[in-house]
């Protein structure tokens, strides 16, 4: 179908927060109503590149850019600008007149992320037209599944889902492997915090998925595959139903794929959202109806996995490389990144950056290269201090490893790791002790609690870390911090139990400093610990406007009208709404 007109609106977290769904929905009421529906398509992306200003839209091809838009401008923006042509000025995007960011950086290539912007997710035809298919096709009709997994040893494709082990190899177990069937499992389940790559490429590229577990099914000889997805993505779920469903009319799932004899189809599983259920044993207990706890292993799921039978598990990002790789050629993959971290990777950056958002950069990329020119540097002009990667069981990586290159081997060797890709950037008032209790807190509450090194020692920690921070720590806590890790690690039965002490132990190896003046001086150096610090009111300063006062929550704060007020230490809560409202900047922070 052609279209005369292709609007993108922006499915970033943050301006679906600020009614991006809402607005889309009443877009499609308004071109449906004017039957403009068959001459405008709408397609969901990323982002647009002003997500604090959303929810935002371009509309092309005059490339005309709305930001801050509410249901009732859509009404608007349909009737003057997609009915009769005239874009409506008091809507459009102004530069600041303030310094803006700097475009986005050219040192992004897109491999998984190309298609995401450019096709409706919700038509097959729109893949197809990009090629799409076209690596099954020629998989099934002049390669042998053993060629296949060659060219994937040739491409250096590790898993993206954070261990990083050979795709290639992964694939050979499972083809040597003897079981009466075997399965291919999606794991979907993204749950670190802050992460959003897997729903964006299931969101908007679903068939790059099927057609590559439909490789990986060959490759291995299966003929079942499932998408193991949280429930909490309803999109996505929608979207790849939708596809499924595509793929089996126009034959490429089912019986006879190409009429190659070969047979694989896909169905979906819903996860509760268990943070556990991403590691691959609990995974496939839960796909079975049960609890999803990890069991020990050997075997491992190529020799016995779903149901006893042989299974290869790839998350979203590794399969969606598949059929670029076999459509592009191994070589062409393998020229990105490093030695030995080959490709690309996404990465979903948050935290105290200018430009937040979902990437794709190629393996090796250094540090800074990430924050400043690609995520535009640190926010308000704040110092780096750190840098989280690899989700709750990564590392803390100091400014002095701005330099280091983005890949397996490098990430590990300063204690963290890749992860699924969560790119977390820290300034100057970041508390890192705060932080390791952050993490402690996710990964104690995820246990599941079928190991006592996890269960019963991520709490001790995670209550050693709260007085801490508390202002109650004590001579001997961080050796005892240390301990417990080492444990941990060590006694735990799956990857989040061994990777839980990390974001402990990294902080710990570079900001010792800030633990000991916890403990010992009984203070936060970045000012951010309730129990160890106390705010407050500069008489020189004050103005005695009562502004801190009338919004005291607790009525921690005495003082008449043009005259110094006074905080009382031992009934403020430390909330710090005195210092939000004061207009001269006269509360302080001890």
């Amino acid at each position: 179908m052609v279209y005369r007109a292709h609007v993108l609106i922006s499915g970033s977290p943050q301006c679906i927060d600020l009614g991006a769904r809402e607005v889309k929905a009443t877009l499609l009421e308004e071109l449906a109503a004017l039957g403009l529906a068959n001459e405008v398509q709408v397609m969901e992306v990323s982002t647009l590149g002003h997500d604090e200003q959303g929810p935002e839209l371009v509309i092309y091809p005059e490339g005309t850019q709305y930001v801050d838009l509410t249901a009732d401008d859509m009404r608007l923006i349909v009737a003057e600008h997609l009915l009769k042509g005239r874009p409506v000025e008091k809507l459009t995007y102004q530069e600041p007149p303030s310094e803006p960011l700097p475009p986005p950086s050219a040192k992004e290539v897109r491999v998984v992320l190309d298609n995401i912007g450019k096709i409706d997710p919700e038509n097959i035809d729109d893949y197809i037209a990009l090629d799409g298919y076209i690596a099954l096709g020629e998989v099934l009709s002049t390669m042998a599944p053993d060629d296949v997994i060659a060219e994937m040893k040739k491409s250096g494709l590790r898993g993206r889902g954070g261990a990083g082990f050979p795709t290639w190899l992964k694939w050979t177990f499972a083809r040597r492997a003897e079981s009466e069937q075997k399965f291919v499992i999606c794991n979907a389940d993204e749950g670190d915090p802050g992460a959003f790559m897997n729903r964006r490429v299931l969101e908007g590229d679903p068939h790059a998925v099927l057609e590559g577990m439909a490789i990986a099914a060959y490759a291995i000889g299966a003929q079942q595959g499932y998408i193991y997805v949280r429930a909490e993505y309803p999109i996505a779920i929608k979207i790849l139903r939708t596809a499924i469903n595509q793929a089996r009319e126009y034959g490429l799932l089912g019986k006879n794929i190409f009429e190659s004899g070969f047979d694989f189809d896909i169905e979906i599983r819903m996860g509760a959202g268990a943070f556990v259920c991403g590691e691959e044993t609990a995974l496939m207990q839960s796909i079975e109806g049960k609890r999803g706890m990890p069991l020990t292993r050997p075997p491992y799921p190529a020799n016995s996995g779903l149901w006893g039978d042989s299974t290869n598990i790839n998350n979203v990002e590794t399969l969606a490389n598949v059929p670029k790789i076999l459509r592009r050629g191994a070589e062409w993959f393998a020229s990105m990144g490093t030695e030995k971290s080959k490709g690309t990777k996404t990465f979903a950056i948050a935290g105290k950056v200018a430009r937040t958002g979902l990437i794709e950069v190629p393996l090796g990329m250094t540090i800074r290269e990430i924050v400043y020119d690609i995520g535009g540097g640190v926010l308000n002009g704040k110092k780096f201090k750190a840098v989280q990667t690899g989700g709750p069981m990564g590392g803390c990586i100091p400014e002095k490893y701005l330099d280091l290159p983005v890949d397996y081997e490098s990430l590990a060797g300063v204690g963290s790791m890749m992860g699924s890709g969560g790119f977390v950037v820290m300034d100057e008032d970041t508390c890192m002790v705060d932080i390791a209790r952050f993490f402690m807190e996710f990964t104690q509450d995820e246990s599941c609690g079928k190991c006592v090194p996890c269960r019963v020692g991520t709490r001790r920690m995670l209550e050693i870390l709260e007085r801490i921070c508390a202002g109650e720590g004590k001579p001997g806590d961080i050796e005892t911090l240390e301990g417990l890790a080492t444990y941990i690690q060590d006694g735990s039965l799956c990857g989040l139990g061994q990777g839980a002490p990390n974001p402990v132990l990294s902080t710990l190896k570079y900001f010792r400093d800030e633990y000991e003046a916890h403990i010992y001086d009984k203070k936060c150096p970045a000012k951010v610990c309730k129990g160890l610090i106390e705010f407050t009111i500069d008489p020189e300063a004050c103005i005695g406007c009562t502004r801190c006062a009338r919004n005291c929550p607790v009525n921690a704060i005495s003082g008449k009208p043009k005259e110094t007020h006074v905080i009382d230490p031992e009934v403020c809560i430390r909330c710090g709404i005195c210092a939000q409202v004061c207009p001269v900047d006269a509360v302080h922070v001890e």
